[in-house]
């Protein structure tokens, strides 16, 4: 079994999850939006569900997948203890924007 890691190595496995961050899809849906060949897609998604990504259901002879967000808590909590490298960019990002908003509300006549 690959790790969380090892299945969001590859890029086209992301752009399946990015998709499906919008609520279930079929394979058809999901190959249609990115492009591939369906038998390529289910391949992924085998993937995807061997790795706890995602569930599907049958309905009739469609499968709907849908995202699961344990293993993305996985890759979250791995992350913490670097979070503090971009926090304060973040922050100080945000303060940037708010600044720009309200300059632009001030020009307003």
């Amino acid at each position: 079994m690959l790790s969380v890691f090892e299945v969001l190595a590859l890029p086209a496995r992301r752009d399946v999850i990015a998709a499906l961050r919008t609520g279930p899809k079929s394979v058809g849906e999901l190959a249609a939006t990115l492009g591939v060949d369906q038998p390529i897609m289910s391949k992924h998604l085998r993937v995807l569900r061997d790795a706890g990504f995602v569930t599907v259901r049958a309905d009739a002879q469609r499968r709907w997948y849908e995202l699961r967000a344990e293993p993305l808590a996985e890759v979250a909590q791995w992350l913490e203890p670097y979070r503090w490298m971009w926090q304060g960019r973040l922050d100080r990002l945000g303060d940037r924007l708010d600044a720009m908003r309200d300059e632009e509300g001030d020009a307003r006549p």
